[in-house]
Formats: C-alpha cells, sequence, structure tokens
C-alpha cells in the first residue's frame, strides 16, 4: 500500500501539503487540492495515517517512531519531541480518539492514585474527592476505574489506557509545574481534567482548583484579629504549585502586616505525622517562638498538636493552631480549619471532563472555587 508520502511526492507538493489536501484543510487551494487527490487515486491511497507517515514527516526511523510514543528510555528527549510534534500535526492520537468517541465508547474514566509520603494514612481529602467523583460518573452511566501511578515514565500507562480503548477520559489531580501527564495527554487528544492547575503559568488545560492563596489570607486574618504577630509555618518542600502558593501567601500576610518572618519560623515537611511533629519542635524552638502555627495541612496540625501535647503548651493558650482541608479528625479535635467544596468541586471537573469526552467543550473549562474558615476552639 502507499503511504502519504508517496502521494505527496507524486503530486510534487510537500508531504504536509498532501495531508491537508486529503484532509479537506480550506488552507489548500483546489488546482493543489485536485492534483494531490489525483496521485492518491493513482496510486490507489486512502488517508489514514500510520506511524509509518509519522517517521516520514520526523525524518526518523519507524522503529525510532514506535519508541518515542511509548516514552523508550533509548530515545533522546528532542527525538521524541520532534515525533511527537509530528503525530500531533498528523492528527494520529486525535483519529486513535475520535474512533473511542464514535464506536467504542468505554463509560470508564481513568484516575490513578498516588505513593502516599505515608502509606498508613490516606489522603481523606482525596479519598472525599473521589467518592464525589464517582458518584457524580454514576450518575451519567459512567465508571470510574483506579489504577497506581508507577514513579518512572508515569505518563506511559495513560497513553496505554486511551490507546487501548480501556477508558473514555482521565481526571488527574496532584499536578505539577511541567508535568509530564500534562504534556503527553495534550499531545494525545486524550480528554483529561485536572483537580489543581490554578498556579501553573499558562495553564491551557480543562481544570477546577480551590483559591489556597486565599484559604491561608483567611487563616491569617484571622490570627491578626486574635492579637498574634508571632505565626509560624508548617508547609510541603518547594517545588508543589498549591504548596508554594500557600506560602507564598502567608508571606504576602506577614509583609502587608509588617511583621518580620523570623528564622526559624517556617519549616518544610512531607505528609508525614512524625515529620510534621519534629517540623513544629524546630518551630518552637527557634529564638522567638511564635505564638501559632498554621499548617498547609491538617495532618501536619494533627503531628504539630502531637508535639505541642507533648511539651505541655496548651492550645490555643500558649499557641494557637491551624489546618487546612477540614478533615474530619480536625473536626472532632475542634481545630481551626479551611474548608474546600469538595462535593461542588466534584461535580463541576466531571461535567467539564464530559463535554470533553462528548466533544461538547464547556464555555468555561477552567472553574475555581473560594474556600472557607472553620473557626474552632483551637484559635480562641
Amino acid at each position: 500500500m502507499a503511504t502519504l508520502k508517496e502521494v505527496a511526492d507524486s503530486a510534487g507538493v510537500p508531504m504536509l501539503t498532501a495531508f491537508q489536501a486529503l484532509s479537506q484543510h480550506d488552507t489548500v487551494d483546489e488546482v493543489t487540492r485536485r492534483c494531490v487527490q489525483e496521485a492518491a487515486d493513482t496510486l490507489n491511497y486512502t488517508l489514514k495515517i500510520t506511524q509509518i507517515d509519522i517517521a516520514d514527516l520526523a525524518g526518523v526511523a519507524k522503529g525510532t517512531v514506535s519508541y518515542a510514543l511509548n516514552n523508550s528510555e533509548l530515545i533522546k528527549p528532542a527525538t521524541r519531541q520532534k515525533v511527537l510534534e509530528a503525530a500531533q500535526t498528523l492528527g494520529y492520537h486525535l483519529n486513535i480518539s475520535a474512533r473511542n468517541l464514535r464506536m467504542n465508547r468505554t463509560g470508564v474514566v481513568g484516575y490513578s492514585w498516588h505513593v502516599a509520603d505515608d502509606p498508613s494514612r490516606m489522603n481523606n481529602l482525596l479519598d472525599r474527592f473521589i467518592y464525589r467523583v464517582t458518584m457524580a460518573a454514576e450518575e451519567r452511566h459512567f465508571h470510574l476505574l483506579t489504577f497506581v501511578q508507577p514513579q518512572k515514565n508515569a505518563d506511559r500507562v495513560y497513553e496505554s489506557l486511551i490507546s487501548t480503548s480501556r477508558v473514555d477520559g482521565f481526571i488527574i489531580s496532584d499536578v505539577t509545574y511541567n508535568d509530564p501527564r500534562i504534556a503527553r495527554l495534550t499531545a494525545m487528544r486524550a480528554p483529561f481534567a485536572a483537580f489543581g492547575g490554578m498556579y501553573l503559568e499558562n495553564a491551557d488545560f480543562a481544570y477546577v482548583d480551590v483559591d489556597g492563596k486565599k484559604g491561608i489570607r483567611l487563616v491569617m486574618d484571622h490570627l491578626f484579629e486574635q492579637g498574634h504577630e508571632r505565626i509560624g509555618l508548617l508547609g510541603w518542600p518547594s517545588g508543589w504549585p498549591f504548596g508554594d502558593a500557600r506560602e507564598a501567601s502567608y508571606r504576602e500576610a506577614m509583609r502587608d502586616a509588617g511583621v518580620r518572618i523570623e528564622n526559624g519560623w517556617i519549616a518544610h515537611t512531607h505528609n508525614i505525622l512524625n515529620s510534621a511533629a519534629m517540623a513544629a519542635q524546630q518551630i518552637m524552638n527557634s529564638r522567638y517562638p511564635p505564638t501559632a502555627l498554621v499548617c498547609a495541612n491538617d495532618l501536619m496540625a494533627f503531628g504539630a498538636k502531637s508535639y505541642l501535647d507533648s511539651v505541655n503548651l496548651r492550645i490555643p493558650d500558649d499557641v494557637a493552631l491551624t489546618g487546612y482541608d477540614d478533615d474530619p479528625t480536625a473536626q472532632f479535635l475542634g481545630i481551626t480549619s479551611v474548608h474546600q467544596p469538595i462535593d461542588e468541586l466534584a461535580e463541576a471537573l466531571f461535567e467539564i471532563l464530559l463535554g470533553d469526552i462528548n466533544q461538547e467543550p464547556l464555555p468555561n473549562r477552567q472553574i475555581i472555587f473560594n474556600p472557607e474558615l472553620v473557626i474552632r476552639r483551637s484559635t480562641r
């Protein structure tokens, strides 16, 4: 069977022009279109993009295309990018997705579980998020397929699932800077929507998010109203957009209040109770111990509370304490926390994803919700 390049050579036009002519692009004039079609008829060629066509356009061997599309470590990043751009130009993955939508819709959406910092404690916020997304999916006759995302080449599993028609789209969370999953899914034209994205520069994908900077500002304003100025922060190590945003909000609030952040008032920890307790100890052993501790999530607040209790520091008399996420345990312990509207967020996210799956994108594919401060006895 003839290839697209052979048709282009026969018609005396560039390969991309031949593709556009056979695809009925309006950028090709009628004379060129007729010339290309005559060449295709002579060679008994029907437009059907294959990996050979991608190889011809990218100027690489066919085997290189296969390796590149499967994210093989044998392929240099520059070569892989060239192959992906050629595939995208020729609509290779778009054809796969469109075929799935027209003929093989599975009624299944994929979501990957992430490996927790502390496997003994799962993330209650994401647990509730996935539960509510599952409910939204079931109401629309869809099911959720959960899978464990590998530590290396995490984006490869997404391509496998979508190209083998096992899912119609994806939901992703814990979005990072330069997230390889977003780059791969975008190149594949695979429908997806993310929980998180508002703090990524020039984000051009579908997402729902909660304004984390506003949430921390609510906490800081509350503590200032209570008379606190010496305020410490337990946050994540840098590199996570939502964590960086919350720390930036803390710093901005302190600056706006005219309060200097002393050495030792900020500590970073992973989502591990013992690590959070040690971070709280580090802050409280600084030269000027804070009278209030702001934690980037509730698990950190639980670790901080464990340390404060162990050294007989009373909450809130000696140290005020706040968390983030409004975990049920935070409610039980009376810890002031920031509530995120997960139920509404999950519903909105699935609506956006369903629009993309149906090739009927909603006019607003990026929605930001406001958080709410829930004041309890830990700061009163």
